[in-house]
């Protein structure tokens, strides 16, 4: 091929990629995101710009993903069905005793701990019906606890490595030891959790101002709510084996899912196609249409050029080349989603063999800088589809408001704890 040709293909696939994740982050004409997605990448392989062979590859990349997603995905709909989230729901309201900032710290708290434990995917497909369900129950405005929601999904997604799957994708599937994690990234943790907390104190101070209701009856948990709540609890455990072990986590948590899943309906004696319907299945094309779409930007040659620049920079000055790294990591990972940014970003670690704290540096990126984009994670867009399922919805605009001002001071000052104590 001569060059002009070559650039001229190198040319197309930017802007097939580029239409195709415009189209996924602004929803023209309303189509969903997964469309987009997927026609971005038919039209990669229909184009002759990507070999079907290619394609194929790039879709079984994403399959620990994808089998991660099925069994949260299952829990949230086996736990939604089972009413067990407007159980805890009127825990957390009751616990409130009429205070609606009470009632925000209390999900703050609690979405902490499900990201942490089980990631921040499992935050947005698990914890925010139950979240809803609390502000229902508490006739208050939900969008501030929503949003905490969001936002935590993301600050706390490096406390643990089974806290988001994109870990594994920096990585090379090869985490750090467990105390050397919590050594590198516990106290940037810590302090974007922090800092979002407070920023969205500060945000949302006029609506968590306001009286809510507290003298709310408790509801019964049937036996299928109480099977559906030890589900998630083995699957929490079995997560952090897995990473113990250095497994992969999409297995052993779609197991969990499915096994969670056939015990309800076991007890309940129904069949499951209830149950399956209500699963987004969307996702899944949607983030394999994604992965495609790498791909074909990796044929531009990018990689290559993105990782010998990373490689020089950092022989001439890491700690500059960590603070450049770790902070267009994150807002690449807004315009382009941090799932491809990720992969691009893992590639780019094996093949240039870059400094642990420009690693460590762009894995703050990659899981942080996403607070500013509804469509900047994988988390959001599920959390964006858990409020769509319920007649909610938040425009792009909306949410860039608040994560302009969440965002930033939260990135900054976790790569600072980063680099201040390697």
């Amino acid at each position: 091929m001569m060059p002009d040709a070559l650039n001229g293909a190198h040319l197309a696939v930017w802007i097939i990629a580029f239409v195709a994740t415009a189209g996924v982050i602004v929803r023209p004409w309303k189509l969903p995101e997964f469309i987009w997605a997927i026609a971005g990448a038919l039209l990669l392989v229909v184009s002759g710009l990507l070999p079907m062979g290619g394609a194929l590859k790039a879709i079984g990349r994403g399959t620990d993903v994808y089998l991660f997603l099925i069994g949260m995905m299952l829990l949230s709909e086996v736990a939604r069905r089972e009413t067990l989230f407007d159980w805890l729901a009127s825990i957390a309201v009751r616990r409130s005793r009429g205070s609606a900032r009470r009632l925000f710290v209390l999900v703050y708290a609690v979405g902490i701990m499900v990201t942490v434990f089980l990631s921040n995917d499992a935050t947005a497909v698990v914890l925010t019906p139950a979240v809803l369900a609390a502000a229902r129950a508490a006739k208050a405005e939900p969008m501030p606890y929503l949003l905490a929601c969001a936002f935590i999904a993301n600050a706390a997604s490096f406390v643990l490595p089974i806290s988001n799957p994109a870990n594994l994708v920096l990585y090379g599937h090869h985490l750090p030891p467990l105390l050397r994690w919590l050594g590198t990234f516990l106290f940037p943790s810590v302090l974007a959790i922090a800092v979002t907390f407070v920023v969205m104190l500060l945000v949302e101070r006029r609506r968590l101002s306001q009286p809510i209701t507290s003298e709310i009856a408790q509801p019964h948990l049937p036996p299928g709510g109480m099977v559906a709540l030890a589900g998630i609890v083995v699957t929490a455990g079995v997560l952090l084996a897995a990473s113990a072990l250095d497994a992969p986590l999409g297995l052993p948590t779609c197991l969990a899912g499915i096994g969670t899943a056939a015990v309800v309906l076991l007890v309940k004696r129904e069949a499951p196609w209830a149950t399956l319907r209500g699963v987004s299945w969307t996702v899944l094309p949607l983030v394999a249409g994604l992965f495609v779409l790498v791909e074909g930007l990796d044929t531009t040659g990018v990689l290559g050029t993105l990782t010998r620049a990373l490689h020089h920079a950092s022989q001439s000055d890491t700690g500059l080349t960590a603070w450049v790294a770790g902070i267009a990591t994150g807002l690449i990972g807004n315009v382009m989603n941090n799932l491809p940014a990720g992969l691009i970003a893992g590639q780019a670690v094996v093949q240039g063999h870059l400094p642990l704290p420009v690693v460590n540096a762009m894995l703050i990126g990659v899981d942080l800088g996403p607070n500013l984009s509804i469509t900047g994670s994988l988390a959001t867009i599920l959390w964006l589809t858990a409020l769509r399922r319920e007649g909610l919805g938040v425009s792009f605009g909306q949410f860039l408001a608040r994560g302009a001002l969440v965002m930033p001071p939260a990135l900054l000052l976790a790569l600072a704890g980063l680099l201040l104590t390697r």
